[in-house]
Order: structure tokens, then sequence, then C-alpha cells
């Protein structure tokens, strides 16, 4: 690779004992060979919001703007962004009725987060042995434990 080579890989998931239930995200940065895994948990969420959550805070470790790619297992994630995200926008993130759409709150922090960056989602099944994706599975469930001890 070049040294000024600015290509981030971040490998996601997201997991939820009950759903929902306490839950936990997991992240693994890689740049320039080099990785760094993230975790955390919520007490009381769902899947879909961890998810959310573990592709917002491998975001929010990134220094500079970045070219980056998600590989994530969860296909709200990865069409989210990809298909369903400029029409949210457009509409305010408003459903029929008035009402907002569910996780808007984060949906808007990602949008914003992913400004400062040109970004290529990927969809990877998981638990199929994908080494990087069971590896963000198992510090997504470092995040559970976390938060029921």
């Amino acid at each position: 690779m070049k040294k000024k080579d600015s290509r981030v890989e971040i490998f996601t998931d997201g997991a939820c004992s009950g759903n929902p239930g306490p839950g936990g995200w997991g992240a693994i940065l890689r740049w320039r060979g080099e990785e760094r895994e993230l975790f955390g948990g919520n007490p009381s969420t769902t899947n879909n919001r961890m998810e959310l959550t573990a592709v917002i805070e491998g975001l929010t470790a990134l220094k500079k703007s970045s070219l980056v790619t998600i590989y994530t297992d969860s296909q709200y994630v990865q069409k989210g962004m990809t298909e369903w995200l400029l029409d949210w926008k457009a509409k305010g993130f408003k459903v029929k009725g008035g009402g907002y759409r569910i996780n808007h709150d984060l949906w808007r922090e990602l949008d914003a987060l992913s400004q400062a960056h040109k970004i290529d989602c990927q969809w990877i099944r998981g638990h199929a042995g994908h080494p990087e994706n069971e590896r963000a599975d198992a510090l997504a469930r470092d995040g559970v434990k976390k938060v029921q001890s």
C-alpha cells in the first residue's frame, strides 16, 4: 500500500440478549495493516440499535477523512446506508401519520458522521465463518456481558 493510503476497513456487529434487552456492539478497524477493536453495550436496547451503534462508533474513532469500507451482517444497516437513507432524509425521517422513523436518532448521527468520508457499505453473511465478522460478534457479546454484570 502507498504510504498516504487512507483506506479503512470497519467490521461491525451488534448483539442483543432478548430484543429488546441488554445489548452490545463490536467494531474492528483496520488501517495500513494495523487493527483496533472497540466494543460497548447498553442495558436496554434492540439488536438494530446495536448494529447501528457499531458503525457509528467505528466512524467516530476515525481521526481524518477516509475511504471507508464497512462490513456488516445487518441488511438493515447495509440497505439503510445504500438504498433507503436518502429518501428518509428527504422526508425528514417521518413516516405516514407524522411520527418519526424508528431509530431516526441513530440514522441522523450515522448520516452526519458519513459526510466526512467516502463510504462503501458491504453486507456479509453472519455466522458463516468470516473471521472478522466472528470477532466483531464476539466483541458485541462482550458488550452484552459488560452491561449485564
